[in-house]
């Protein structure tokens, strides 16, 4: 299996394998984790729902702007990318760092950890179990995903397909059976910086779409096909989200959703007994698992990317031609992953703190990439051929107006964890000092 320094990523892939693997992603554990953190920042049943609402509206106004950025310029570092063409080097590196070392693989072990508490429940392994299963996931599909890019988008479009359709079923026996009234809320208090925390939740519920960028130099005809791979897996992913938040409401109540610490086992159990919750566990296992999938296949092009551009991580910018995958990228992605988990096991840091220690950098460099938009599109002719985004220069600004909300809401609310991503962050300094490779600014390959 050969690694030649001149293999470059080869447009294989379709607008449905884009859609399926942002409907993989986002479909995760973040379903069966934030409804009841956002029911508890919610005064009544019709302010969650409308807080889900929009969300998902942010969300497609986010995955609009990013098919403009994806059609253009077409090329595997996804944001690495924009950010570099429109920024600069040092803003690009600066991201790279933050993605690699923070985000991304935070979000594989997040992921991880949610399938093997439910696997650990299903098959007890001891009180390290959801660890062990977490390692063992984070290995098997670092595995399956370096063989190539064909056995991992086919074993996502395979799963996911299974999910989906569970997900449906879940939602229509919710409805179709007759559970117990749920109780009257209490009613509460709605503040500006709990509706800030509420859709700092939601929108990392939504979250992943954004990944379909790092797929962009891989699809065929991306210039026209992006928008439409995006658009469609968006709309399916907000689709189901508030068809379950609806289920969630339906059985529970706003009540029993704020006092749930699973809220979908709950639900299931109250429709259908033990069985229920047992079915349920299975369908977040299968879930979990696409997203995990979707993460490393996405998150490895982040690696390569920096690598192919910083002289002294060449080894991670090589493509395997047989396969077509970023392999060595892959095997470090993992490695940084499994090293998470272990520190995970130890600390035992909670859901909540790994969000806050992800969100103020991450919605700061999506701030950023909302914003480049109006760079390129100031450097480009208006007949440049590729999909631009509907009622520009409005629909950026709201995306980027939306990240700077959330942004705020995470530094300054969600507690010590915030400040520790920032401080990581500040950690990569020293990377903007590395040359590169090739010229700032360049994308494809």
């Amino acid at each position: 299996m050969s690694e030649a320094s001149g293999a470059v990523p080869r447009a294989t892939l379709t607008p449905a394998d884009i859609a399926i693997m942002v409907i993989g992603i986002v479909l995760g554990f973040g379903i069966f984790a934030t409804p009841a953190l956002v029911a508890r920042y919610s005064s009544d049943e019709a302010v969650f729902v409308s807080l889900w609402l929009l969300g998902g509206l942010v969300t497609l106004i986010g995955a609009v702007c990013y098919a403009e950025l994806g059609s253009a310029r077409p090329d595997a570092g996804g944001e690495y990318a924009f950010l570099n063409e429109a920024y600069g080097r040092k803003v690009a590196l600066l991201f790279a760092w933050a993605r690699c070392a923070v985000i991304q693989p935070g979000a594989i072990a997040a992921a991880a950890f949610v399938m093997g508490d439910y696997a650990n429940t299903a098959l007890p392994l001891g009180p390290y179990g959801p660890s062990l299963y977490a390692l063992v996931a984070i290995a098997v599909f670092t595995l399956v995903n370096r063989v190539g890019i064909t056995p991992g988008k086919l074993t996502q479009r395979f799963v996911e397909v299974v999910v989906v359709l569970a997900l449906i079923a879940i939602v229509v026996s919710a409805f179709a059976t007759t559970a117990p009234a749920p109780g009257p809320s209490t009613p509460q208090e709605t503040s500006v910086a709990g509706i800030g925390l509420a859709m700092m939740y939601i929108l990392l519920t939504y979250g992943g779409w954004n990944e379909a960028a790092y797929l962009s130099g891989e699809l065929q005809d991306a210039q026209h096909n992006m928008a439409r791979a995006l658009v469609l897996g968006v709309l399916v992913v907000i689709a189901v989200t508030l068809a379950i938040n609806l289920a969630f409401l339906h059985v529970l109540g706003l009540e029993g959703v704020r006092d749930s610490d699973a809220v979908g086992a709950d639900m299931m159990r109250a429709v259908a007994g033990d069985a229920g919750a047992t079915i349920l566990s299975v369908v977040v296992i299968l879930s979990t698992l696409t997203t995990l999938n979707g993460l490393m296949i996405t998150g490895a092009r982040s690696y390569y990317a920096l690598g192919r551009d910083v002289a002294a991580l060449r080894s991670i910018g090589t493509w395997k031609e047989r396969g077509s995958t970023p392999a060595n990228a892959l095997v470090l992605q993992g490695a940084v992953s499994a090293a998470l988990v272990v520190f995970g096991a130890v600390t035992r840091v909670g859901f909540r703190a790994m969000v806050a220690y992800t969100a103020p950098v991450f919605w700061f460099f999506m701030f950023l990439v909302a914003l480049s938009l109006y760079v390129f599109r100031r450097r480009e002719p208006a007949a440049t051929p590729h999909y631009r985004v509907p009622l520009y220069p409005v629909t950026p600004a709201l995306f980027a107006l939306s990240c700077l909300w959330v942004l705020w809401s995470s530094l300054f609310h969600a507690g010590w964890g915030a400040v520790l991503g920032v401080v990581v962050l500040l950690v990569g300094t020293p990377l903007l000092l590395l040359e590169p490779t090739r010229p700032s600014g360049l994308t494809g390959d």
